[in-house]
């Protein structure tokens, strides 16, 4: 059956992270950080199934250019513990053939990101030799300042918001249900938490008792 899975972290800097760490890694790709002269190359790596950088029409085109745009990201902040970058986690229905997941990716992205004025770098993983063989799923490294054709500008606090990151949660659920749903597939997902979905099953068992609906 389809899993349901979208987890939200940052990358920050206090944790002795980098973006262009964190972007070389799940992109199975060589990038140098212009800021700490450090090295990162996992072009050797495996599982990588594909990777592709969603960005807004005024975006200049550096931006399309992993390593130059993870090295302005690093740029741009000058804090010692400052959060570089947002990386939203999710897991792709295994249901569904490597077009249909990357398609469903890549429209997700854009509009619940790109549209919004983040830059989306996003990587597709295959499950590992080891484990359980239907855990696709899928990297998206975002950036946390806004960007205009000159680069980035300022950071956009309003992207931290719960009521923003439940919004993600319960449009990945929808996309990926309507994607099951164009490739005939009957299996759903839903975003909420079990004592949720408990509770709501709950209240309809005692709707159609109420109503004498016994099959229901």
């Amino acid at each position: 059956m389809a899993i349901y899975h979208l987890r939200a972290t940052m990358i920050s800097r206090s944790a002795g992270r980098s973006a262009t760490a964190a972007a070389a890694y799940r992109s199975a790709s060589h990038i140098e950080d212009h800021r700490t002269g450090l090295s990162f190359d996992y072009r050797a790596r495996g599982g990588v199934d594909h990777v592709e950088i969603l960005a807004p029409a005024q975006a200049p085109e550096w931006a399309q250019d992993r390593a130059a745009l993870w090295n302005a990201v690093e740029a741009a902040e000058t804090r010692k513990n400052s959060q570089v970058a947002r990386e939203i986690r999710v897991a792709l229905p295994a249901e569904l053939d490597h077009g249909q997941r990357a398609l469903l990716v890549r429209d997700f992205c854009q509009r619940q990101f790109v549209d919004r004025g983040m830059v989306a770098d996003i990587a597709l993983h295959a499950p590992g030799r080891e484990g359980d063989d239907r855990n696709h799923h899928a990297h998206i490294l975002l950036t946390t300042r806004e960007i205009a054709a000159e680069g980035f500008t300022t950071k956009n606090r309003d992207w931290n918001a719960v009521k923003v990151l439940e919004g993600w949660r319960e449009a990945w659920a929808r996309d990926s249900n309507a994607a099951l749903e164009r490739a005939g597939i009957e299996d759903r997902v839903d975003h909420r938490t079990l004592v949720a979905q408990r509770d709501a099953a709950l209240e309809l068992a005692s709707a159609a008792r109420a109503r004498g609906d016994e099959g229901a």
